[in-house]
């Protein structure tokens, strides 16, 4: 950026101490207009009336009797004129929720670029002689999340391709197993302080390096004929992981559905269906696997056996700790791979980040996150990520009391942040090369993912780009909205610890937004 802004934003962050004033105090002429690098006088100015206006309104809002015991955090900042139009607790820390997506959006961005792709290889370890492998495959990842139904439709096809390209080698036969290679995530699957009573459920599912359909399987369960009839059960994307055993019953209608599916403790890979199900009908479940390695190479086995390759000594994990798949052979140290015969990459970042943030996906946060480890460090673990992560929020200007970075996707308690310190993150981004990216990765008001069904028929609708957060008791929403007269603004909304209905915080919410759309500054 020219020397000047750069110098601009520079005072507006730090010597200004963000130009946050009482709500209802007098802007000078110096404090706008030597930003822009105007001659001014010193003459005081009153507050134009759209602003008085504003805040009166965001005041209103706050002082509601239902607000009293919450606890809100609002900072609104025109960045182009380094002036903060509303500030109330901006500098106090807030649980962000998924609202943690946009520092890991932004830090994954800027440290692995818009076009950085995560890659599957498959190799030989053995020899290779007519159509036979005289020996294991090992299939070493780093992690690509795109492998899901979300993102390719079916989540099959990536394994699918690889299996093609097996064949397409000649290869029809291996004598040896199917194996994981070294994993570049050594540590816990999981993120630091999850909720154990959440983990079976797929927004709660761990990530590792081989990494299919965002964590989870679904289990489609059809009643029988006839009350008493025994269900069936079909899984996907792999129809062979996990194995169902089912304890359902069909009923009579007009019975209600009431199903529910949970792992077998003597065997992780199967699990159980109970409840009951109506005569006819089919209830969809979602479970997240327990072993994610298993998981991915059983479902590779399938698509080998779809193309014609055979697998004399089935899956074996490097690692099984019981995955409840066929574990051939002994777990032993890891041996090289010595023949790469494959490899498969994943769509851009610039791809993978629209859905990690439209759709608050948590596994690609947690994925990106042990990932910038990696990259930056060369360690791809959490507390990497969280080392990599705080070094650039503090490279881009957040106080080291700004924050508490514990997981890349928000579903830990555990992370904290200031308005002001996500505010420095999105106009950090707003002046990145690579600002369309992140912008246009961002759910739209009225339009698409989360706020889809928010604002709508109001003049937020399809300006407001924000992500969202959810968790018990907080919600979050910050991001971009441009004003009436085409201003540009950061807007950050933390809400935590209420007592109202939730509904009632939104609104509150997207009353500040929509005002903030509607908004006139003019000429200043």
């Amino acid at each position: 950026m020219p020397t000047t802004a750069w110098t601009a934003s520079l005072t507006w962050w730090n010597a200004m101490s963000w130009n946050v004033r009482p709500r209802n105090a007098a802007l000078t002429i110096c404090t706008v207009l030597t930003l822009a690098g105007c001659a001014s006088t010193r003459q005081p100015l009153r507050t134009p009336v759209p602003r008085v206006a504003l805040r009166r309104t965001i005041d209103s809002i706050v002082a509601q009797p239902q607000f009293r015991s919450a606890q809100l955090g609002i900072l609104i900042v025109d960045p182009e004129r380094a002036d903060t139009l509303y500030s109330h607790n901006a500098g106090k820390l807030f649980i962000p929720a998924s609202n943690q997506k946009l520092i890991t959006g932004a830090v994954a961005v800027h440290a692995l670029g818009a076009d950085y792709r995560f890659s599957t290889t498959v190799s030989a370890r053995g020899t290779i002689s007519g159509n036979t492998l005289e020996g294991d495959l090992v299939v070493t990842g780093t992690g690509d999340p795109s492998m899901s139904d979300r993102m390719r439709g079916d989540a099959m096809t990536a394994l699918r391709d690889m299996a093609d390209s097996l064949s397409a080698r000649g290869v029809r036969r291996v004598t040896g197993s199917l194996t994981n290679g070294p994993s570049i995530f050594p540590d816990a699957t999981l993120g630091f302080g999850w909720a154990w009573d959440d983990l079976d459920f797929p927004y709660s599912a761990g990530v590792d390096a081989l990494y299919l359909n965002e964590g989870f399987t679904r289990i489609v369960v059809s009643g029988g004929p006839a009350a008493g009839d025994m269900p069936s059960a079909l899984t996907a994307p792999a129809s062979t992981y996990p194995i169902v055993r089912m304890r359902a019953t069909t009923v009579a209608a007009p019975a209600l559905t009431a199903l529910t599916v949970f792992h077998d403790s003597s065997n992780i890979g199967n699990v159980i269906v109970t409840g009951s199900v109506r005569a006819g009908a089919v209830d969809t479940l979602a479970l997240a696997y327990r072993n994610q390695n298993a998981a991915f190479l059983t479902a590779l086995q399938e698509a080998l056996r779809e193309r014609g390759v055979a697998l004399d000594g089935g899956v074996r994990l490097q690692n099984p700790a019981d995955a409840g798949i066929d574990t051939t052979g002994s777990s032993h140290a890891f041996e090289p791979a010595a023949i790469p015969l494959l490899s498969i990459v994943s769509p851009p970042l610039r791809d993978i980040l629209a859905v990690f943030e439209k759709t608050s996906q948590n596994q690609i946060g947690e994925i990106l996150f042990k990932t910038i480890g990696w990259r930056t460090r060369g360690v791809g673990s959490a507390e990497s990520g969280r080392a990599a992560v705080t070094a650039q929020l503090l490279a881009w200007g957040a106080p080291p009391d700004g924050f508490v970075v514990r997981d890349g996707s928000g579903l830990s308690r555990h992370n904290a942040v200031t308005p002001e310190t996500l505010a420095r993150v999105l106009d950090a981004m707003r002046q990145h090369a690579d600002f369309a990216t992140f912008h246009e990765a961002l759910p739209i008001a009225g339009v698409d993912g989360t706020i889809a069904s928010r604002m709508r028929g109001t003049a937020a609708q399809g300006n407001l780009r924000a992500k969202t957060g959810t968790l018990d008791m907080v919600r979050s929403l910050s991001g971009y909205v441009t004003t009436a007269d085409g201003h540009l603004l950061i807007v950050v909304l933390l809400a935590n610890s209420w007592t109202v209905p939730v509904r009632e915080v939104e609104r509150a919410q997207d009353a500040i937004v929509i005002n903030l759309a509607q908004l006139r500054l003019g000429v200043f």
